[in-house]
């Protein structure tokens, strides 16, 4: 069936969706750090956890992405996803114990797992008329403004309510019900993404005159099922790509342990800390949209910047004073935005559509097993101290710059 809104109005309505969850979720890894610490957790504790939800995030795509291409049924991923997150973290705010919010932050990370590759595939879809980075970095863009939205709106609770995360995390199950809304209009408009790269199938050429003959089939009959696609490897570029990502993100570390640091240290009240957080995601949204145009006119040249960003980041975000903080959380905006649109969309020029789906989700076994390493072992040199964690992440960053170096050369 063809789609029934445009390729750029498909991604600008995928983005509705994105920034009305981000609101939801954004907010609750905002706020990450100080729940786990207000119920007793160690920096250890928080690293793990955090480590382990976006781990569950990343690696849990190897299954659903193959999943999703095995049954073309992407938009039901996608859906099934976006409930999953709609409902755990309402239910963040008010689970009293260590164990519970652990558990439903990283139930929460399986339903991010779960829509993922879908939305990328779809999305890939329609953005290769408007161009891969472009298409990636506009739905980031909007994706950011409910990023940015989410952590505000739980700070204004919590400074009104003196710190009730039952309250702040509660109130977001009205954005996470309206974006199931979107997306289910979205699906009714456009069921079929795939059409958007589809060339030469809705039009077949003109029959010649005398070609409805006995032997010709009815203009009404159904068309031919499609033929089985042959089995199609992910070529080697493609893992040496993904190595290059998962190192970087072994060197950064998540935000959960950055914040535990900033309540844990007495620089701020756990009120403030979803503002800082808020800031990160308006630098994450400029600077995907700005490399992810750069993207399109020079490559994974590109992305030489994201090792040399990551390498400053614990250098900032782990000292004794606010302004040296607030500078490393917008140097990890920065990573991020490149991570989570750049990064993204090289993979689509590197993989056939027909496996875009299993390649992101082999993509983010890599990172996503480099997420974990990186929260995991930065929780545990948290008491060592802000150098320890440093020259950890600089030598990994190092590493990943080489691999790139090779990647570049090679190609």
């Amino acid at each position: 069936m063809k789609p029934r809104t445009s390729p750029f109005g498909f991604i600008l309505s995928f983005g509705v969706v994105s920034m009305l969850m981000d609101v939801v979720y954004q907010a609750a890894l905002s706020v990450q750090g100080p729940l786990l610490a207000s119920l007793g957790a160690s920096a250890a504790v928080v690293g793990l956890v955090s480590g382990l939800g976006e781990a569950t995030s990343l690696a849990g795509r190897l299954v659903s992405g193959p999943a999703a291409d095995r049954t073309g049924r992407y938009w039901i991923f996608a859906i099934v996803g976006y409930a999953i997150t709609g409902l755990a973290v309402p239910a963040m705010g008010f689970a009293g114990s260590v164990v519970a919010v652990s558990a439903l932050i990283i139930f929460e990370r399986f339903g991010k797992s779960l829509r993922t590759p879908s939305r990328d595939a779809m999305i890939s879809h329609a953005s290769a008329k408007v161009g891969r980075g472009k298409g990636f970095a506009i739905h980031e863009l909007m994706d950011q403004i409910g990023a940015f939205a989410g952590p505000l709106v739980v700070a204004a609770i919590l400074q009104a309510t003196h710190n009730s995360f039952g309250s702040a995390l509660g109130v977001m199950i009205v954005p996470g019900v309206a974006a199931i809304v979107v997306l289910l209009v979205l699906r009714h408009r456009v069921p079929n993404p795939e059409a958007y790269e589809e060339e030469g199938e809705a039009e077949s050429p003109a029959a010649p005159a005398g070609a409805a003959s006995a032997g010709a089939a009815p203009a009404s009959a159904a068309p031919a099922a499609p033929a089985k696609q042959p089995r199609v490897k992910l070529p080697a570029r493609f893992w040496a790509y993904t190595c290059f990502c998962g190192l970087v993100l072994a060197g950064v570390g998540t935000f959960g342990v950055m914040s535990f640091h900033m309540v844990d240290a007495g620089l701020m009240d756990a009120s403030f800390v979803p503002v800082l957080y808020a800031i990160a995601q308006a630098v994450d949204a400029v600077f995907a949209l700005i490399t992810g145009n750069l993207y399109d006119k020079y490559g994974v040249k590109v992305l030489f910047v994201l090792p040399i960003v990551s390498a400053l980041v614990p250098l900032f975000a782990f000292a004794s004073s606010v302004p040296m903080v607030a500078v490393g959380v917008a140097l990890w905006g920065m990573s991020l935005g490149v991570q989570e649109s750049t990064m993204r969309a090289a993979v689509a020029d590197m993989v056939p559509g027909g496996k875009r789906a299993t390649s992101y989700g082999m993509f983010s076994v890599a990172t996503g097993i480099g997420t974990f390493i990186g929260a995991t072992v930065i929780g545990l040199l948290y008491p060592l101290g802000q150098p320890a964690i440093a020259v950890y992440a600089v030598a990994l960053q190092v590493a990943a710059f080489v691999l790139l170096a090779c990647l570049v050369r090679r190609a």
